[in-house]
Order: structure tokens, then sequence, then C-alpha cells
């Protein structure tokens, strides 16, 4: 049994201003982007595009800043919708209060798609090539985010058995152990969907299946790793014994299999 070593959130303190852990894997995850998105300017088919077609490393900057805010907007709003709506309800000022925490990743996700769509128009592109070129350079941004949670020790997980090797007490949370799910989530949903979508994006495919891989593979990832997370203590399990969280993924599990669907028909009709 390990004892989560309980670091403190504020990295750097200078005088009034303190540098949290969390805003730097926040900044880790939008330079791992900026590396691997110009990575990604070699990939096809964007490497065999010419004239106004043409993907530059501006291109990559513009994604990534309309992307952040994204993140930020949809992440804040989706917490505030999907897991606290009444509460918000009453208190809408409160939305805004985002330094007492409180984002959720499907409502950063549906702020990023909304980023994507705008960048595409603006250059008078699909916006599925945009979503196609973004998707493998998101699972190691997640992946920064769970350390981020992990030195937090939030979000943590189920009660384990006490023969776990690797259960963990988290302050907090009592003096049983539970499972690093966090630990978990960084691995699934960050470093392994990483591995497999960059390795599958490296290939030229139909329009969209870059994109239907990602819904799908973190649709997966994160509702087997939702099995060892504790629910939120003000939603606990909800209908089929399943979590909020759990509950998010299907819609993407199920938009996966969808658009893989479509992208192949559309593909043999080009054809």
């Amino acid at each position: 049994m390990l004892i989560h070593p309980e670091i403190n959130p504020v990295a750097l303190q200078l005088g009034p201003l303190a540098v949290h852990w969390y805003g730097l894997t926040y900044l880790a995850a939008f330079g791992l982007f900026m590396i691997l998105g110009n990575l990604r300017l070699r990939h096809p088919p964007f490497a065999a595009m010419s004239g106004a077609n043409t993907w530059t490393k501006r291109d990559v900057e513009d994604i990534l800043f309309m992307g952040v805010m994204g993140v930020v907007l949809g992440g804040r709003v989706g917490y505030c919708l999907f897991y606290k709506p009444l509460y918000y309800l009453s208190h809408p000022l409160e939305i805004f209060a985002v330094w007492q925490g409180g984002m959720s990743f499907h409502g950063g996700m549906l702020g990023v798609i909304v980023a994507m769509v705008w960048f595409a128009h603006s250059r008078g592109r699909h916006w599925l090539q945009v979503a196609d070129f973004v998707a493998p350079c998101v699972p190691t941004g997640l992946a920064a985010g769970r350390v981020g949670n992990f030195i937090n020790g939030e979000l943590w997980g189920r009660l384990s058995s006490a023969d776990l090797p690797w259960g963990m007490v988290f302050r907090g949370a009592g003096d049983q152990p539970r499972h690093p799910s966090q630990v978990y989530q960084f691995f699934l949903e960050g470093l392994l969907l990483f591995l497999l979508l960059w390795l599958y994006a490296r290939k030229e495919h139909a329009r969209g299946q870059v994109s239907a891989f990602f819904l799908l593979g973190y649709g997966i990832f994160r509702f087997a790793a939702e099995f060892f997370r504790e629910p939120d203590a003000h939603l606990g399990l909800l209908s089929l014994g399943m979590s909020m969280g759990q509950w998010l993924c299907v819609p993407m599990i199920l938009g996966g299999i969808g658009l893989w669907w479509w992208a192949d028909l559309q593909s043999i009709k080009t054809k």
C-alpha cells in the first residue's frame, strides 16, 4: 500500500504570484501540441497539399490559439451543465469563477470542435480535415492533465483491495487504499491512445476516420477507467450503475462508430 506524497500544488511562489503545477501541465500540453502539430505537417495527406490548401506552421499556431479558447470555455461550461446544472443556475456568476476549479473533458472537447469548425471556415477547409489533423496531437495533452490531477491528489479512484501493491491512500479520501485512477487514465487515454492513434494517422485514410478513431478510442478507454474512478460525490452512480463520465462516453463511442462508417461510405462513393 502506498501513500500519496501530498505534493504542494504550488510549484513556484514569487511574492503574490503563485505558479501551480496544474497550470504547468496545461503549458506542457500546449507545448506538446505545437511539437506534434509540426510533425503532423509531414504526414499524408497534409504533406502533399499545395497552393491554397498547404498546411503551415502558422496554421498549427492558429489552431492552438483557438483550441486553447475552446478547451477553457467549453471545459468550464461543460462542467457547469453536465455536473452541477442546478447549482450554477442558482449561482450564474460563479460560472466565471474558474479559479475555484471544475472543468469537464467532454465540454472541452465540444469547445475544441467549435474552434475547429471556426478555423476550417476561416481557411476554407473541410472541418473533418482539420479534426483529422488535430486528433493525434490531443492525447499527450490529456496525459499531462492527468499528471496534474495526481499532483493535486484529486479525482482519486474507488476503494481497492488492501493487497493491491499500487493501492494508494489519498489524504482527504479516508485511510483506505484506492486505485490511483489518474495513473490509469494517464496510461490509457493518454500514452496508449497517443501511440495507437499516431501510428494509425501516419498513413492516409478516408477523411474523418482519424477523428473517428480518436472518438472511439478515448470513449472506450475512459469508459473502462471510470470503473476504477470514484464517481462525483454529488452525483454518485447514475442509471445502470454507470457514472456521469461513462454516460458521456456513450455518445462518443457511438459517434466514433457512426463517423467511421460514414467516412468509409463517402470514400467508396468517390472511387
